[in-house]
């Protein structure tokens, strides 16, 4: 009994409290005071006067399970319960009420509840969802409150919007999920029947005859053998055609109707027509052919008229089980087809010789079949006769004159475009091969005139220009037109093509004859000696590996003697040699067996690297040409953005701020010549000058003439740089002729 709270006579109610914490039910939303939440305890946990807390029930310790929002938790989760309810039916004598049956979805994420009532065929009623998804309140007076997790189970009865519904049963994965969460389910409930649904399910199988009719049902075969077709490859000896050739034929068997069609393979310039089909696509008899039947003899069912037309002329039908004078007819199905079988096609004998794999696989599974050899039916196939061309008449290119024996339709030869765009002049790389060459002559004059040969990779054409030397006499210039050049010796009127000078032909050291002129490629310039080493592998007088292979073979038995001539020539011991010395000491020991290009090869390969310095007028001439080509004039607003980055406006920026800068407009520079200018133009501190690097690109106000630019590649007459390798290390080459001497 508690005590009044009277002065004197009450106690202090704290006593033996430990928590006085207040729980926040106010706050703020949108700037507004409202009340957040009041579903909170009062001071110190305890419910406040009239509030009811929901209890938590779990078999679950607390702090087990994922911390997981519900609606990432309890994604696509539901229970599903079975229930129905009463529906009153006060407009019909048939029936007073309706009981209807229904399911209920409870979503786990967001507590919402959706009621579903299954549709029945030719019920009158609408049917489907009866209460959308959503949260549902409580019935009266708690309908400030919504259903929860706790409100069901199983034989209970829910409220919603004034209609009760009663929960019979639920699945199997609710019962365990309502076990976990400490629910103690009830038993099921039975669903009672509808008795008008009763009655009306009555009068329908008083309705429904005694003998039922005869189902013919071919949807089931139709759904599962949709699309799947057997194929056989068959043979029909014609005897009726003049000269008994075979037929070849294609026969489709479809397992979803047992239908055949039979397709006719017509070879080429057989003199047949190619009509569509041999056989359209129906079933196929056994025995056939066969006289015609009276329309309505052949039918899928029979009917006996059991009356006569004695009454009112009419007649009453019943279906004939015993199918009394049907006329019965054999067509062929799957099991009758395999492979060695001779079918009846409307008096046609055709036999199956082959299948494909689909086929081979079904009869496999099917049948157990397993011996699938097929019926030898091609002819082998005749002599392919081999396609000859007349012989060149003399009249335009080889090429062109072949195109006109290949169609009646005229048309140029074709060119490698894929070639062509891969190997054309693409910015720095020119993809041309140039080499220096001389006359092989006895002539003194023509001895001392020096030629620039050029090879285009883009499309294997030549051409040759001669050095111009003062005062010799000899018109320089164009010495040979750009085009291809057929190999010597070969005969001018043949059927075969000519072949013509690959680049695999020259190098340095080849002898070339170019319409009976003879040149001896003596040197070529720095792209050309950098291009076949890159591409070793189509130059093999530029491949270091078959170079060294090579002359592994030729000096594997005399290493000890190779050594000391390669140190009777380094009397002074620095590990190196002159070129020239290390040239005639190869040519020594190989007997002449490697040529210029190769012995090149090694002396680039084991010479001494030098850093050498790029001539800045060369480079700033180059850089000049390319900014005019590309009609670059942004000099000033290029001066005003690197003056701008200038903080301290000193005249210098760091390369690391120029090169972004240059990049930003789009200067048509390669990124290696770019990066040399910026290097050219750094003061002792590693900074740039930025106000001499523009002016130097300025080639409106500083152009620079003293470099001419190469306009055209015909025009280019000057001669390829002289081979500068000074110093050869011949250690590192006979440590990998011969290993590491110990």
């Amino acid at each position: 009994m508690a005590l009044p709270l009277l002065p004197g006579v009450s106690r202090d109610r704290n006593i033996g409290k430990e928590k006085f914490h207040k729980s926040q039910h106010w706050g703020f939303c949108n700037d507004v005071a409202m009340l957040v939440d009041e579903n909170k305890p009062g001071v110190g946990g305890k419910p406040l006067p009239g509030q009811k807390l929901t209890p938590k029930y779990s078999v679950f310790p607390e702090g087990m399970g994922s911390d997981a929002p519900a609606w990432v938790a309890f994604d696509k989760q539901v229970l599903s319960f079975d229930a129905y309810f009463d529906e009153e039916v006060p407009d019909k004598n048939q029936e007073l009420y309706r009981i209807r049956h229904c399911k209920i979805y409870f979503y786990l994420e967001d507590d919402t509840i959706q009621v579903i009532e299954p549709r029945v065929k030719n019920s009158g009623i609408p049917q489907g969802t009866i209460v959308r998804r959503h949260r549902i309140p409580l019935p009266p007076p708690c309908e400030d409150q919504f259903y929860t997790i706790d409100h069901f189970n199983i034989n209970t009865e829910v409220t919603f919007y004034a209609r009760k519904y009663k929960i019979t049963d639920c699945d199997q994965f609710t019962k365990n999920f309502l076990r976990k969460m400490g629910v103690r389910l009830n038993p099921p409930a039975s669903q009672p029947d509808d008795p008008y649904t009763q009655e009306r399910q009555k009068i329908l199988d008083s309705m429904a005859p005694f003998r039922p009719y005869e189902r013919i049902d071919t949807l089931k075969q139709f759904l599962e053998h949709d699309g799947h077709v057997l194929r056989f490859f068959c043979l029909w000896d014609d005897p009726e055609s003049m000269f008994h050739d075979p037929r070849e034929l294609v026969l489709h068997y479809y397992l979803s109707d047992d239908t055949i069609d039979i397709k006719e393979i017509v070879p080429v310039n057989s003199g047949r027509d190619a009509v569509p089909l041999f056989l359209r696509r129906d079933k196929l008899p056994k025995h056939a052919p066969i006289g015609l039947y009276q329309p309505g003899t052949i039918t899928n069912r029979t009917v006996l008229n059991v009356l006569g037309n004695s009454v009112g002329n009419k007649g009453r039908y019943i279906l004939d089980n015993r199918k009394t004078g049907t006329v019965h007819q054999e067509f062929y199905k799957d099991g009758d087809l395999k492979i060695g079988a001779v079918i009846n096609v409307w008096g046609r004998k055709i036999i199956l010789c082959d299948c494909d794999e689909f086929t081979k696989e079904y009869y496999r599974t099917k049948y157990g079949i397993e011996d699938f050899t097929p019926v030898s039916y091609k002819a082998p196939p005749p002599p392919k006769r081999e396609k000859t061309f007349p012989p060149y008449t003399g009249f335009g290119s080889e090429e062109d004159s072949l195109c006109s024996c290949m169609g009646l339709i005229l048309k140029p030869p074709a060119k490698d475009f894929k070639k062509f765009l891969e190997k054309d002049r693409i910015g720095m790389e020119s993809n041309i091969l140039r080499f220096l060459a001389k006359l092989v002559t006895d002539n003194p004059i023509d001895k001392d005139r020096k030629f620039i040969i050029s090879y285009f990779l883009s499309d294997d054409t030549i051409s040759v220009f001669e050095h111009v030397q003062r005062n010799s006499g000899i018109h320089g210039g164009k010495f040979l037109e750009r085009g291809r050049i057929k190999k010597p010796g070969q005969e001018l009127f043949k059927s075969e093509p000519s072949e013509y000078f690959k680049a695999q032909d020259l190098y340095v050291g080849a002898r070339v004859c170019f319409h009976g002129h003879n040149f001896l490629l003596v040197d070529a310039d720095e792209y050309t000696l950098n291009y076949m080493e890159k591409h070793a592998n189509e130059f093999s007088v530029a491949d270091i590996g078959v170079i060294l292979k090579k002359l592994k073979v030729i000096t594997e038995s005399r290493s000890q003697e190779i050594r000391q001539l390669f140190a009777a020539t380094d009397p002074d011991h620095n590990k190196v040699i002159g070129y020239d010395v290390f040239r005639n000491l190869i040519v020594r020991i190989t007997d002449e067996a490697f040529s210029d290009h190769e012995v090149m090869t090694l002396g680039r390969y084991y010479s001494v690297k030098d850093e050498c310095q790029m001539d800045l007028h060369y480079l700033l001439a180059v850089a000049q040409e390319q900014l005019k080509k590309n009609r670059f004039e942004n000099f000033e607003q290029l001066t005003a953005v690197l003056l701008y980055n200038d903080r301290e406006k000193c005249g210098v920026l760091p390369r690391e701020v120029c090169r972004p800068i240059c990049k930003s407009f789009k200067l048509p520079l390669a990124d290696d010549d770019l990066q040399a200018l910026l290097t050219m133009f750094e003061d002792d501190n590693k900074q740039v000058e930025y106000k001499k690097l523009v002016d130097g690109l300025n080639w409106r106000e500083n152009p620079i003439p003293v470099f001419q630019t190469i306009k055209n590649e015909d025009d280019w007459t000057r001669q390829p740089p002289i081979f500068h390798v000074k110093e050869i290390k011949y250690l590192p080459l006979l440590d990998d002729l011969f290993g590491k001497e110990e």
